[in-house]
């Protein structure tokens, strides 16, 4: 059976999922899809298409699983994002992968129902644009750092940190000692940028 282009495209996921953006080339996946590198050529012109389909692919997983409208589009954004990050989590450096993508039109339908959900319930276009580009450029540079690799801990004294930072080890310590999560942490964020009420 000839190669079709969703084939290229799932075997391309799947070898960023298993070793990284930076493991992609149409050299390597072609060897994975057991064809030589033109072939690819048919399907995909160059390696940054190649990285804009594989954010569209991200993108209709976040968009495919956006909530129905709510009676408060900003709380319908906030879950709308939740979605989002969600979907760059499920694949290895999927925020390297959206934040990298120029042409990704599945980017742009994200950003068409969330400004037009702003849109519908009042908000003056303006504003909606402003507040779905903080949303999706906040939650793509969070999931950035993420997703970064964790470097080898310093030998940090602890005390000397402690006294170094007072506000802001208290502030962390406070935050997490009630039982809250890293998930929690980017939605009493998020509120803030969205201009939702503090929930904790």
């Amino acid at each position: 059976m000839p190669l079709n282009r969703d084939q290229v495209l799932q075997e391309a996921m799947r070898l960023v999922d298993d070793d990284g953006l930076d493991a992609l080339s149409l050299r390597t996946l072609a060897a994975r899809l057991g064809v030589q590198a033109p072939t690819l050529y048919w399907h995909v012109k160059n390696k940054a298409a190649l990285v804009d389909a594989l954010a569209d692919a991200i993108m209709d997983e976040a968009i495919g699983a956006a909530p129905a409208p709510a009676s408060d589009a900003r709380e319908w954004l906030l879950a709308a994002l939740g979605q989002l990050r969600a979907a760059l989590l499920r694949h290895r450096d999927g925020a390297r992968i959206v934040a990298g993508a120029r042409y990704s039109m599945r980017r742009g339908d994200f950003s068409e129902l969330a400004m037009a959900t702003l849109v519908e319930h009042g908000m003056d276009l303006h504003h909606a644009r402003l507040l779905v580009l903080a949303g999706e450029r906040y939650t793509v540079g969070w999931v950035l750092e993420e997703q970064s690799p964790a470097p080898d801990p310093p030998d940090f004294d602890i005390d000397a940190l402690r006294a170094r930072f007072p506000v802001v080890t208290r502030g962390v310590t406070e935050y997490f000692s009630v039982g809250r999560t890293a998930d929690d942490l980017y939605r009493d964020a998020a509120r803030l940028v969205l201009h939702l009420p503090d929930e904790s």
